[in-house]
């Protein structure tokens, strides 16, 4: 876990943060997912330049899923 938040604090946007903590090896997707988290939350949301394209490949019981998350929970800078 401090990596992961390392990553973060040395990042300047979402995908900075995700791909440090991939560079750092080993336990790598848990590790980026916990950056990622963190700069979602910092960074104002997931790019669409990479949200979007990663909705499409979702399949439709998932993204339903993920539509009715987000009408719940909104982000207020999406």
């Amino acid at each position: 876990m401090p990596q992961s938040i390392i990553c973060f604090l040395d990042s300047s946007d979402f995908e900075h943060a995700v791909r440090l903590a991939i560079s750092l090896g080993g336990d790598a997707d848990t590790m980026a997912c916990i950056a990622g988290a963190i700069a979602e939350a910092h960074y104002g949301g997931v790019p669409q330049a990479i949200a979007g394209p990663v909705r499409e490949l979702l399949s439709p019981d998932l993204r339903d899923v993920l539509e009715r998350y987000e009408a719940r929970f909104p982000l207020t800078n999406r």
